[in-house]
């Protein structure tokens, strides 16, 4: 249970978080009121997390406080505060805090701050103590890379990277994971993706929560959801059989966009028989496509080659050092491509106006947007960035907020989806501009491949 420091000279401000944070079961470990204070109190109780207003009296304000706890004591910081003019915003970012959340605040967004900076903070500490054993098993004398005289190369950290995958409905794709891979952010992502396309559209799973982000495409049949039970998995069959010979009524043809989620692989035969089922339908012209998901902890490399045999496209995740982003439909990709994940960090924090503007086609929360963000391209936000640009947008006219429950809902206007349609086109255009078509760059590579 994460212990925090809460900071603020108002009072009625300091009672409210220490009341919702004790029901999000965290640990109020002390409050201040005073940047003196707040600093005094870090160095004797060592919380794992300060949440801390800028504004305060005393002689040390929020920011100068911040910067001596991250810098003494190592413990990250989230400013909350009324505050979020540039000038305020700029010298918050010299202390380089883990979150910005503006009030008046809602308990939604001050849980995502707090997950996200303590993620954040274990992930960099768990990084640091990798990357300390490594550089203890270099021998002395011997550089990161250099084989040492027993034959054996200490390298540095394998690097993360990240498969971009385009259209992800021109063929049928094997997705292969393990325990360790977030699957659910790749597949809620590929379901909004099949539901614009059009056509059909069938989930198959054995357990998920899903559904309950597509209640209206279920209730109007744009999406098919299908529970796999144990020791019936025979019963898809009959299923893929009913939504292929649906495909052509009235002399048109549509299409059929597929999910199926085997997390279970005991029943291996009758997957196959799915498997070479959906390719004979593909090889007789009707439009099938999609992915296969399979967890591949409990199966050997035999029952892998085989289930992949005849599949044009096959992607592997195995958790930490393999990340899947499906590239929304604005940005000019390959099919498939892989790249360093510090790649995809520069990318997105550079260019996150088109990143975010591309998120705004439906309701979404500030929260959700950067937790969206950090699903599908692992890369963490801070959320006063997310909302500069939202409030920038609502000033405007682009956007407008509606409440459901706790949370508040960014909408774009009939305004302001000409404009975000618009700005993404030109973000499009610039991007293709400065990287070209892209043919003599081929042309080049093949040239100096031969």
């Amino acid at each position: 249970m994460a212990k925090i420091l809460v900071v603020d000279d108002e009072a009625i401000i300091t009672m409210q978080l220490e009341e919702r944070l004790s029901a999000m079961d965290y640990t109020v470990a002390g409050m201040a009121a005073s940047g003196e204070d707040a600093v005094a109190k870090a160095r004797s109780i060592r919380p794992d997390l300060v949440l801390m207003d800028i504004v305060m009296p005393g002689k040390l304000n929020g920011i100068e406080a911040a910067k001596i706890i991250t810098g003494e004591l190592d413990i990250p910081v989230v400013f909350v505060t009324s505050y979020a003019d540039d000038a305020i915003i700029q010298k918050a970012k010299s202390v380089r805090p883990y979150g910005y959340i503006v009030k008046p605040f809602n308990e939604l967004e001050i849980k995502a701050a707090i997950e996200v900076a303590l993620f954040r903070k274990a992930t960099e500490q768990e990084e640091q103590r990798l990357r300390k054993s490594a550089q203890e098993k270099i021998p002395l004398g011997t550089e990161a890379g250099t084989p040492a005289e027993d034959g054996i190369a200490y390298l540095d950290l394998p690097e993360i990277k990240t498969i971009l995958l385009n259209d992800i409905f021109s063929d049928i794709v094997l997705f292969l994971y393990t325990d360790q891979v977030a699957k659910e952010p790749i597949f809620k992502f590929a379901l909004e993706e099949g539901i614009k396309k059009g056509g059909r559209n069938l989930f198959a799973y054995f357990q998920s929560s899903l559904q309950k982000y597509f209640p209206k495409e279920i209730m109007k049949n744009e999406l098919h959801a299908h529970r796999i039970k144990r020791n019936e998995v025979f019963a898809l069959l009959q299923v893929l059989e009913k939504c292929t010979e649906s495909l052509q009524k009235g002399g048109q043809t549509t299409s059929l966009q597929i999910l199926i989620d085997f997390s279970e692989t005991d029943e291996f035969d009758d997957i196959l028989a799915i498997r070479k089922l959906l390719l004979s339908k593909k090889e007789n012209g009707i439009p099938v496509s999609g992915i296969i998901a399979l967890n591949i902890g409990k199966i050997d490399h035999t029952l892998i080659k085989a289930l992949a045999e005849g599949i044009p496209k096959i992607i592997v995740s195995t958790g930490k050092e393999t990340t899947l982003s499906f590239a929304q439909h604005s940005f000019p990709a390959e099919s498939v491509s892989v790249v360093p994940q510090s790649t995809i960090d520069d990318v997105v924090k550079k260019s996150l106006e088109p990143v975010i503007l591309s998120l705004l086609d439906k309701p979404i929360s500030g929260f959700d947007i950067v937790h969206e963000i950090h699903s599908r391209y692992k890369v963490l936000i801070p959320q006063a960035r997310v909302y500069t640009l939202l409030y920038d947008l609502l000033e405007n006219g682009y956007l407008e907020i509606r409440v459901s429950g706790k949370s508040k809902l960014y909408c774009p206007t009939e305004k302001g989806k000409k404009h975000i349609s618009q700005k993404l086109n030109d973000f499009k255009l610039v991007f293709q501009h400065i990287l070209g078509s892209g043919n003599e760059f081929n042309q080049g590579s093949s040239d100096k491949k031969q």
